[in-house]
């Protein structure tokens, strides 16, 4: 109904590197008129050194960026602004830093209730067989993923379970199905 349209989403399309992350999430973002963000644009410098190196990144390296991506929702959902964020999200641990921050480390409740709120983040696992996603990864000129990082990402993978907030969405559909598969599970709540 129209009152759905009062609830502001935020998506994170998540799945391992070369599963079209990027691609599906502007494309649905473009589709909505929400802002479109890629966590690739934040890592730090040292991050970008490592992978292009062929180095896998630790946690300890992902944990200030998820805390950045992490920020970047807060703000737009204080300014009540639908968005969209690309992010392997690959760990459980990863999706809870993007839904509480830094608190997620944090046993103990904050003194100022409300303030550490946890984001109501829709999580979109883009699923696919290792075969076609490295066939895709293939294709792609000056990504910085080489391809014997592709096994590392799933050996990494957590796939979402409830009580996460998520959908998954076969990779073997077209890239309009998708968008649409998404849109629907935001539209229907």
């Amino acid at each position: 109904g129209a009152e759905a349209g009062l609830a502001m989403v935020l998506v994170v399309v998540m799945g391992v590197s070369g599963s079209g992350k990027t691609t599906v999430g502007s494309r649905l973002a473009a589709k909505l008129g929400w802002k479109f963000y890629d966590a690739d644009d934040y890592h730090s410098p040292e991050n970008k050194k490592k992978m292009a190196a062929g180095i896998p990144l630790n946690d300890e390296d992902r944990i200030p960026w998820l805390c950045a991506l992490h920020d970047i929702l807060k703000r737009e959902e204080s300014s009540r602004q639908d968005a969209v964020l690309a992010c392997s999200a690959l760990k459980k641990i990863y999706r809870h830093i993007l839904v509480s921050g830094a608190s997620a480390f944090e046993n103990n409740p904050s003194e100022k209730p409300g303030e550490n709120a946890a984001l109501k983040i829709l999580f979109v696992h883009l699923d696919g067989p290792p075969d076609l996603i490295a066939r895709r990864l293939e294709k792609r000129r000056g990504h910085f993923m080489p391809l014997k990082l592709l096994q590392s990402q799933f050996d990494a993978l957590e796939p979402p379970t409830a009580p996460e907030n998520f959908i998954t969405v076969s990779l073997e559909k077209s890239l309009p199905e998708i968008v649409l598969e998404i849109e629907r599970a935001i539209f229907s709540g």
